[in-house]
């Protein structure tokens, strides 16, 4: 009876095992948004990095806590939709002057994102994308749409915002 039930268990805790493994490498999906803000590149970073200003203009991530640089990490309050914030940890990953924001977070092996803010040069202006690709178990789970949504405001409020200063100056 003691061996029947110690297969029983390995048997289990091995279907466990299989199944998360299966989650975590299926568990990706991405958000994506763009548009091109009618200004160059400097014009556009010069608003993105000032962290301390996005309070002022930027209705999604607002950084309560840290820097933009390489290493750091920064507390944003978070809001989704209207109402209520969450308040969430990234880590400064990379940052290519004029070209590149990428911040780090979540809980690993769970639920984790890779957050790009990507600006490029093109005719009329600058392509500003938001790329954020998640990763982890949980991942298969959750829809991600209204977080795409929120990033498509955040885009527009950008776009505002770097407007708004060009004709104040």
């Amino acid at each position: 009876m003691g061996k029947v039930m110690t297969s029983k268990w390995l048997i289990a805790v091995s279907v466990i095992i299989a199944a998360l493994s299966v989650l975590y490498v299926t568990g990706r999906k991405s958000v994506h948004t763009e548009l091109v803000i009618a200004a160059p590149p400097e014009d556009v970073w010069s608003v993105l990095i000032a962290a301390n200003e996005h309070r002022e203009w930027n209705p999604v991530l607002v950084p309560i806590e840290g820097e933009l640089l390489e290493g750091s990490q920064i507390k944003y309050e978070f809001r989704q939709e209207a109402g209520d914030a969450i308040i969430m940890t990234a880590t400064v990953k990379r940052i290519i002057e004029n070209s590149l924001l990428n911040q780090v977070g979540g809980t690993p092996g769970l639920l984790s994102f890779d957050h790009k803010y990507i600006l490029e040069a093109v005719e009329g202006g600058t392509r500003v994308t938001i790329h954020e690709d998640y990763r982890g178990i949980a991942v298969p789970f959750w829809d991600p749409a209204p977080v795409e949504l929120a990033y498509e405001r955040l885009n527009l409020a950008l776009k505002q915002r770097v407007i708004a200063s060009k004709t104040t100056e």
